[in-house]
């Protein structure tokens, strides 16, 4: 090991990871060439393909590897929240009509199409390369919307033709979808204020429906990481990069390889902000078509859409010094402090937004980036509360039970096309959010500022 490895969670968090292989993940990960100050862990930790879901890794620009493992199969994966000014307690029977609207409007599933025509090859070239600034120009949303996604919803260096035509194949029909597994449109109230300054600052208060979306670059994403982790299976040998664990396959950040991957990731990343500001303007009209009126008039917005499976060139402080990273977050998401310059205007004064999922049956949370952030973990926080069981797990578990019966008998409403994915998502599947952001608050990462009910949730 060439560094430490940091962890960030309670002792029963730590517990859940006794049957999983994620610390030795994070252990396996500090062995890298050119890792900075420590192997990170988040409390949403777990077992993933190669790095721990949950683990964050920078590293040096001239000495250091950039690796498929450290970013994900779904590059870009990542969530969105909307805000609006309805008072969820007058929806009354409006809200099932919502769901069911919203589940027809977002296309969702294994192999699911979009809500457009399948991208042509000039469209498709012009949104791996734009990101959600090409979703905005094509009529979905407005350019303010820009201004409240990471990076503007746009990686500069992306190269549409680093792509294989398998992975442009995948990607050109599914623009404008959910996707399946932990993907979802939550429908929830916000529940409780625990930050009022910042609550503020993000347009949330009580009592008013938020919109949880959650999806990433669907197929294209994932052709993009198995052509590279093919391709680094090669590289790394001949690169000299002893590994010690072959799914940790990397190579230097600075080689034609490296530089390949990560145009091609970068494309793939604009893709994922682009699906996703889709998405939000097909939610927005599923809600016009059951209330009426106008974006205005609902008082929808973005409150903020953040990435959580990516690698970002950054600058950081470390040991006094200001240093040019690549930064790594896999299944971790960025946590900025106020007056950061990347933070939006509109946040200056209380930080970045930090969101974190639920599990279908219990709270979400909106926390705030903090300095600590910035000084421990390269800014970065958890991403949701993290898988306990997986999926073949869950479906055991789950046996013959009927989780959208049982969310149901809780208030909560369910649009799904498959009993198996419910099975797959039921909450005991997951940690407890509340548990999540406990550790973040402790460790001082990340400020809880909103407590999010779930109301409805559309899923694959």
């Amino acid at each position: 090991m060439r560094v430490p490895v940091r962890i960030y969670a309670s002792h029963e968090l730590v517990r859940d990871l006794e049957h999983d292989a994620s610390l030795d993940q994070a252990a396996n990960v500090a062995h890298l060439p050119g890792i900075v100050a420590a192997s990170l862990a988040m409390p949403d930790m777990h077992e993933g393909y190669g790095f721990p879901i949950g683990g964050v890794a920078a590293f040096d620009l001239e000495e250091g590897i950039v690796s498929p493992g450290g970013v994900g199969y779904d590059i870009n994966c990542g969530v969105r929240l909307m805000a609006t000014s309805l008072r969820t307690a007058e929806l009354g029977e409006r809200l099932a009509r919502i769901v069911q609207e919203v589940q027809g409007a977002v296309p969702a599933g294994v192999g699911s199409e979009g809500a457009i025509p399948a991208l042509s090859r000039g469209d498709l070239d012009q949104a791996l390369a734009e990101g959600a600034a090409w979703a905005v120009r094509q009529g979905f949303g407005q350019p303010q919307d820009l201004e409240f996604t990471e990076a503007r919803g746009c990686l500069a260096g992306a190269d549409p033709r680093a792509l294989s035509p398998r992975a442009r194949e995948r990607g050109a029909p599914q623009m404008g979808t959910l996707g399946s597994g932990n993907h979802f449109v939550e429908l929830q109230t916000v529940d409780a204020i625990l930050d009022p300054e910042a609550a503020a600052a993000f347009g949330l208060e009580e009592g008013t429906l938020a919109i949880l979306l959650h999806s990433g670059s669907r197929g294209l994403g994932y052709q993009v990481c198995e052509d590279a982790l093919h391709t680094m299976r090669h590289a790394t040998a001949r690169h000299r990069i002893v590994i010690p664990d072959p799914q940790l396959v990397a190579v230097p950040i600075a080689s034609p390889d490296g530089q390949a991957y990560l145009a091609a990731m970068r494309a793939a990343a604009n893709f994922a902000w682009a699906n996703r500001q889709v998405m939000m303007a097909l939610i927005e009209r599923a809600l016009v078509r059951v209330l009426g009126g106008n974006r205005q008039s609902l008082g929808f917005r973005l409150v903020y859409d953040v990435a959580h499976n990516i690698a970002k060139v950054e600058e950081h402080q470390v040991e006094g010094k200001r240093r040019r990273l690549l930064v790594h977050r896999k299944g971790a998401t960025r946590a900025f402090p106020a007056g950061h310059g990347e933070v939006p205007a509109r946040y200056a004064a209380v930080g970045q937004p930090v969101l974190i999922p639920g599990d279908m049956g219990r709270f979400s949370y909106v926390c705030v980036g903090t300095p600590e952030a910035m000084s421990e973990t390269f800014g970065s926080a958890a991403h949701g509360a993290g898988r306990r069981l997986s999926r073949t797990a869950a479906r055991k578990v789950a046996g013959s039970r009927k989780i959208d019966d049982e969310l149901g008998r809780r208030g909560i409403l369910v649009a799904a096309r498959s009993r198996k994915t419910l099975a797959e998502e039921m909450p005991e599947a997951y940690k407890d959010a509340a548990q999540v952001v406990e550790s973040l608050a402790a460790a001082g990462i990340a400020r809880p500022v909103v407590r999010l009910r779930p109301l409805g949730v559309v899923k694959g």
